[in-house]
Order: C-alpha cells, then sequence, then structure tokens
C-alpha cells in the first residue's frame, strides 16, 4: 500500500498518471531546497516528472539541475508516496506518484536552468516545516527524527 499526503481524489474526476523523482540533497548540516515561484510559491524538494521512457535516476539527476544548477551523487531510493492535484502550469489533473530519494549534492554548475526556480539551503527542522508537500516534509522528518 502506497501512503497518500494532501488532497483526497476529488469522486468523478480523472487523473492523469504522472510519475516523478525528488532528492533529499544535506550538505554541511543544511538541505538544498527549490523554491518555485508561479504559480506556486512554495519550498520544494528538488525534483519533478519522469518523461516517456526516461530512466528515473537520468529524471532525477536532470530535475535536480535544472532546479537548482547543482549536480548529485550517490542517490539512494527511501520511497514512495502519492499526491491528487490540479497542475496549473499543464492545466491538468494528476495522481503524482512521487519517488524520494536520498543524494549528495557535488557541485553547483550555474543558476536553475526552470524560471521561478531559486535554490535555498535550510536547516532541516526549518525545511520540515517550510516544505509545501506534506509527503516531502514527512520524508525529511523521517530523516532527523
Amino acid at each position: 500500500m502506497i501512503r497518500r499526503y494532501g488532497d483526497t481524489p476529488i469522486n468523478g474526476q480523472r487523473y492523469q498518471h504522472r510519475p516523478g523523482v525528488y532528492a533529499i540533497l544535506p550538505l554541511n548540516g543544511k538541505l538544498l531546497l527549490t523554491y518555485q515561484g508561479d504559480p506556486h510559491f512554495e519550498f520544494q524538494l528538488p525534483g519533478g516528472g519522469i518523461d516517456p521512457g526516461e530512466h528515473p535516476l537520468t529524471a532525477l539527476h536532470r530535475e535536480v539541475f535544472e532546479e537548482t544548477g547543482w549536480r548529485i551523487a550517490t542517490p539512494r531510493k527511501l520511497g514512495v508516496f502519492r499526491r491528487f492535484v490540479y497542475m496549473p502550469e499543464y492545466d491538468k489533473w494528476a495522481e503524482k506518484l512521487c519517488h524520494i530519494y536520498l543524494a549528495r549534492p557535488v557541485r553547483p554548475h550555474g543558476p536553475p536552468r526552470e524560471e521561478r526556480h531559486v535554490p535555498v539551503w535550510m536547516n532541516p527542522a526549518e525545511a520540515v516545516a517550510a516544505l509545501y508537500n506534506e509527503g516531502d516534509a514527512a520524508f525529511v522528518a523521517s530523516l532527523i527524527d
């Protein structure tokens, strides 16, 4: 059974399956998060959707780089959860299957490539409180408890 976080699915609403990968990135007592501006205005774990035919680890490296400008190493899968959400930037309802990894940030290679994303370093306890997504926060909390 995969745990669900967030809103209950709306009866009669069709959801598109959207697998994604997200990274918890600790370095020197802080976590590398991304702050996404319009339309979300929220702190998130870096990551995103897996493109059709793309390997999950390839997607993880790509998404973290696009959203933070950092390269990562040694990803290790921690678990998975699901969310039912409306994605305004794509104008679609999605059942997101969120695969969470722990990885090591290696070095920055410039600014994020995705517009409206800003890399932010935050201590883990602050991150748990700041992360918009309850599932992201729960995985971070499980590492610091």
